[in-house]
């Protein structure tokens, strides 16, 4: 009888763990297909159990320490490892495959959904190509490759997180504070994809709802567009032209009515299919535009929108970077929702695709923030100036103060910053990009949203959110904790953000990461208490600041992370410290404000 993998595997009982945890199986890991806008029939999930090695960097793997769960982090207890990963060492993977006789005659394509960070690929002992870069995924064409029967798959992972500047998001080997555990080696999912000899590589969407079309930018190729599985739109392009679907009286995408178009392409040859991807898209149009009184505010469909949303950092207490399920994955949105936010900020961080589809079902809003990196944290620059000192501007070309010396580092930045851009360009809610948070290796920031907003200009940057303004495009960006909330000074006639603000924390004994070490920016010491802190800061700070010319707050924050305890939700995800339906009722005389 075959061993089942579940019989060789269990979760290290790290910490705290959430209530999927006990629904992770190893024989059935993650099973929903990853990647919602660009679906095929066929294809097969890697996840499961694979052997591991933690091996020097020198040094080859000869023999396996065990295994692990893929996809979740070795520092994490689903993956049944939960031990760190050393600058000095390199994380082996493997595990063996066969490929299915009726995928025989049809390229193969391994795609890896998020690996963090150095990649190396074999296949059958050959090398199949790598990848830099810990939160986009990347696919390798393995067909010349394969062997008949079983294949032997390895991959072999360098992570030196802080130590080697890249970026990381709050990724630390020390964790403490507002930093947290290292992420290292495969965290989304693994999956393997037959498609034709000449098939669809990528496409982009762009929905115009003034010309009440959906532009595509793909090869040759014909489209059809669906409402309620009714065929409304079709158009075909020839190569080097823009597929164009005429979208009447569109049905246009909101946080109210999130709805979404099935799209269907299809690439022909000699007037015969030869590959087939299921996509979908949403009609809007997110935009900068002065409102009756001359102010400049956040507009969705052309109709201003006060965006009150919740900084969401996308850590869970036993996956880590990886949610244990796809329910689990949801329940954050799902959330956020409930308690009557329209919008959240993905927080240095890239979500698996499913996240963000989540976002599009449900309606909510998305900004999406690049991975800081850099030579790290400085007192100076991080602390001192922003909060003391914030009236002066701090210029961000002096790259050895702003921890970017090394040109190669600064172009790897930019090298992530457009395959992030790239990988989320046709997510209908990602309303915002942010490319530099509070400084953190931040450098050239003028020229970086210049660039972003020519390269997307469907959406607004936020070049600098929270400091240092660079006084350019068209955001103010600030953060505010530990004083009262204010509008900023040099606006220079742009679109105020409160990018960050709050921060209250609150105790759950029973639901902390380590109890003795809790960190947050105001504690309160009972939920009376929270509860009666965040009342006076959205009644009588936050709302009357909008009709001054505030146009989105970001609260802080959707859980507590770690040692920081300053969540509308404990880690676990099992106390939520605040009544929802009260929220939900305060939040709505919040938007009333608009």
């Amino acid at each position: 009888m075959e061993e089942r993998q579940s019989e060789k595997w269990e979760p290290v009982q790290g910490k705290l763990m959430t209530r999927w945890a006990k629904e992770v199986n190893p024989d059935n890991v993650l099973p929903e297909y990853p990647r919602p806008q660009m679906v095929r029939e066929q294809w097969m999930n890697l996840n499961g159990l694979w052997e591991y090695a933690i091996r020097p960097i020198e040094e080859k793997a000869a023999k396996y320490d065990g295994h692990i769960l893929v996809p979740f982090p070795v520092e994490s207890s689903l993956s049944g490892v939960q031990k760190p990963l050393r600058a000095d060492q390199c994380l082996w993977y493997r595990r063996t495959f066969a490929v299915p006789e009726r995928w025989q005659g049809q390229r193969l394509r391994l795609h890896f959904g998020a690996v963090d960070w150095q990649t190396e690929v074999w296949v059958n002992q050959q090398p199949a190509g790598s990848h830099t870069g810990g939160y986009c995924p990347f696919t390798l064409d393995i067909t010349d490759l394969l062997n008949d029967g079983d294949n032997e798959l390895i991959v072999i992972v360098w992570d030196p997180t802080e130590t080697h500047g890249q970026e990381r998001g709050k990724q630390t080997l020390k964790p403490q504070g507002l930093f947290y555990t290292a992420v290292s080696g495969i965290w989304q999912t693994v999956w393997l994809e037959p498609v034709p000899q000449h098939h669809i590589k990528s496409f982009r969407l762009v929905p115009d709802i003034d010309q009440q079309e959906l532009r595509i930018h793909i090869e040759a190729c014909e489209a059809a567009a669906y409402e309620k599985g009714i065929r409304i739109a079709y158009g075909q392009c020839r190569s080097g032209e823009i597929l164009k679907l005429q979208m009447e009286n569109p049905r246009l995408w909101s946080p109210e009515d999130p709805f979404l178009y099935d799209l269907t392409l299809q690439l022909v040859e000699n007037g015969q299919p030869v590959d087939i991807v299921e996509s979908y898209f949403g009609m809007r149009a997110f935009s900068i535009e002065q409102d009756q009184k001359g102010v400049k505010r956040l507009c969705l469909n052309h109709v201003p929108i006060f965006q009150h949303g919740i900084l969401d950092q996308g850590y869970w207490p036993d996956g880590l970077y990886t949610a244990p399920t796809d329910e689990a994955l949801a329940y954050d949105v799902i959330l956020t929702k409930k308690l009557g936010f329209n919008m959240t900020r993905k927080h240095i961080k890239v979500e698996p695709a499913r996240w963000y589809y989540h976002c599009d079902r449900m309606g909510l809003i998305v900004w999406q923030d690049m991975m800081n990196g850099g030579a790290g944290w400085n007192h100076l620059h991080h602390i001192i100036l922003p909060n003391f000192f914030g009236a002066f501007k701090v210029k961000d070309n002096k790259y050895k103060t702003m921890g970017r010396e090394d040109p190669a580092n600064r172009e790897q930045f930019r090298k992530e910053l457009k395959e992030m851009v790239d990988t989320l360009y046709n997510v209908p809610s990602i309303g915002m990009w942010v490319p530099f948070n509070e400084a953190w290796g931040q450098f050239d920031a003028a020229e970086t949203a210049a660039w972003l907003t020519e390269y997307d200009p469907s959406r607004p940057v936020d070049h600098a959110s929270g400091w240092h303004d660079q006084e350019v495009g068209e955001i103010k960006s600030i953060h505010i904790y530990f004083r009262k909330l204010r509008m900023p000074y040099r606006i220079k006639n742009r679109t105020v953000v409160l990018s960050e603000y709050g921060g209250y924390s609150l105790l759950e004994r029973g639901h902390v990461w380590q109890e003795g070490k809790e960190v947050g920016y105001k504690r309160c010491k009972s939920r009376e208490e929270l509860g009666g802190a965040y009342d006076k800061l959205i009644r009588l700070q936050l709302m009357p600041l909008i009709s001054k010319g505030v146009c989105a707050a970001v609260y802080t924050q959707l859980t507590d992370v770690e040692t920081e305890l300053n969540g509308l939700v404990t880690y676990d995800r099992e106390v939520v410290k605040m009544d929802p339906e009260w929220l939900e009722k305060l939040h709505q005389e919040l938007f009333a404000q608009n």
